[in-house]
């Protein structure tokens, strides 16, 4: 029988990045850690992807995720922001590369069908959802890092149904 597994969520961005850590034991979530990485504003464009590598790989060595599970791009319509988006979540899935960590991505409507129902929640909806999940009252973290708390607790419903899936 395998034992927990610990999830990395991101919410990639290149100004703000969310993460958090969510550890299932026994068919429980379990919060291990939350956070947002901030690059510096209007910086040079490769600096902040450094600085999003970096502090990934920091939060991989200190949490030891077991798999990580980052936001799909969107299209949007402003093409620049979209490129942005993209080369953030490129550094952050380098840096779960490198740690030899499975990469699953989840775009943002199956995130919000799998926490609350609906592939349009509201971000607020969403935070409401994450910290009854959780356990936690009163949740101080960003809107982005409950995203990425999100993410990972998508990822733990579709890798539950996957193995039950399996079993039949």
């Amino acid at each position: 029988m395998a034992g927990p597994v610990a999830v990395l969520g991101l919410d990639p961005g290149s100004q703000v990045t969310g993460y958090g850590v969510v550890r299932e034991a026994s068919g429980r979530a379990q919060l291990v850690a939350v956070g947002t990485i901030r690059t510096p504003a209007g910086g040079d464009m490769a600096v902040r992807l450094g600085v999003i590598y970096t502090r990934v790989a920091e939060v991989i060595r200190e949490h030891c995720p077991t798999e990580a599970a980052i936001e799909s791009v969107f299209v949007s319509k402003n093409t620049a922001s979209a490129l942005k988006l993209g080369q953030a979540r490129g550094a952050a899935m380098a840096a779960c590369a490198v740690a030899g960590l499975p990469v699953s991505g989840y775009p943002p409507t199956k995130v919000k069908k799998s926490l609350v129902g609906v592939g349009r929640a509201e971000k607020e909806q969403v935070a409401f959802m994450v910290a009854q999940i959780l356990g936690v009252k009163n949740p101080k973290w960003a809107l982005d890092a409950s995203d990425a708390l999100a993410i990972a607790i998508c990822h733990l419903n579709e890798r539950r149904m996957r193995k039950l899936a399996e079993a039949l």
